[in-house]
């Protein structure tokens, strides 16, 4: 900090040029700092001084990041970001409650969280949740969060990663869709699967034998959030791919059961990360081994209910 210092000619000068950059426009920077522009002007003219860089290419109308400018920009936010994080977990704190953010996927919040959000919050009443939802396929950052559900495979220099389960899919539907589409051979029905839009999975690449297990016409139902592919095969409109992770909480109630005898495992492995940058707090920590907690005790359950699915082998795998 002393080093950093030496090299601004005021801190402020950090919120003047964030402000700036992300306007892209001086007199908006001005106007939304309280300044007049020419304030704005000087102060960044001041900053480049110091630094011995132009920050900003002007246009009539606008200003543009240079090179120079898009690295600080990036630093400065990133800074302000984790800044601002300790400020709220500061005054969280200072209540008796913490908060924790978590990357997810909508489908895992509404079908496997919120039917024990009850137990959650029983067990770590200190603690309050946020949530960054994903309605596809789950990817992309998690350093605005606590914690992120994500496949990886291989090593991740960038994160830190806590394994909840191998990714485990078993095509699944309600009780009455399977016995009434699967469970009746010679009779003139059709069978719809249900599938997520930006997922990576071919049904019959990955079960190959399938079609030998469907009857009559194959339909498709396609959706762009695992939420609605999910709630799609509780309601019996078909057959759905289901995430372990996710579809587990439903096949231990009974609700959605195994469309086939049939489960498979990728190399795939499905992990609660988080960013190296950021330590860990306790209240995250707890969050991250209740759900992996909770999560094997459903698969423990669930192969105890289907014990034809061999998921004990796929377990034994992963860890």
């Amino acid at each position: 900090m002393p080093t950093l210092r030496r090299q601004l000619p005021s801190a402020n000068a950090l919120f003047v040029f964030e402000s700036a950059a992300r306007c892209g426009n001086f007199t908006k920077a001005a106007a939304e700092l309280g300044v007049t522009q020419p304030a704005v002007s000087r102060m960044l003219a001041l900053l480049e001084e110091y630094l011995e860089v132009k920050l900003f290419l002007r246009t009539p109308g606008k200003t543009v990041l240079t090179e120079s400018g898009e690295i600080l920009y990036q630093g400065v936010i990133d800074g302000f970001h984790n800044i601002e994080a300790a400020i709220q977990e500061i005054r969280a704190r200072s209540t008796g409650l913490e908060t924790v953010t978590l990357s997810v996927s909508t489908a895992f919040t509404t079908h496997w969280l919120m039917p024990r959000m009850h137990r959650l919050q029983a067990q770590l009443p200190h603690i309050d949740l946020r949530f960054q939802l994903i309605s596809g396929a789950v990817s992309g950052s998690v350093e605005d969060v606590d914690l992120g559900i994500r496949f990886v495979t291989g090593e991740d220099i960038l994160h830190d990663a806590s394994l909840i389960l191998p990714e485990i899919l078993v095509p699944v539907c309600s009780p009455a869709y399977r016995k009434q589409q699967l469970e009746s051979p010679g009779i003139d029905v059709s069978t719809t699967l249900i599938s997520l839009s930006d997922s990576r999975i071919d049904w019959f690449e990955l079960l190959p034998n399938f079609h030998l297990q469907a009857y009559g016409t194959t339909h498709s139902l396609v959706f762009s959030d695992y939420a609605v592919v999910i709630q799609a095969a509780l309601l019996g409109q078909g057959i759905a791919i289901g995430w372990l992770n996710i579809a587990s909480h439903w096949l231990e109630t009974g609700s959605l059961v195994p469309a086939t005898p049939t489960a498979i495992a990728t190399e795939r492995l499905c992990h609660l990360v988080h960013s190296r940058k950021k330590p860990l707090s306790e209240a995250a920590k707890q969050v991250r081994e209740w759900i992996i907690a909770e999560t094997r005790n459903d698969v423990a359950n669930v192969s105890k209910q289907y014990p034809e699915l061999n998921l004990e082998s796929f377990m034994a795998k992963g860890f």
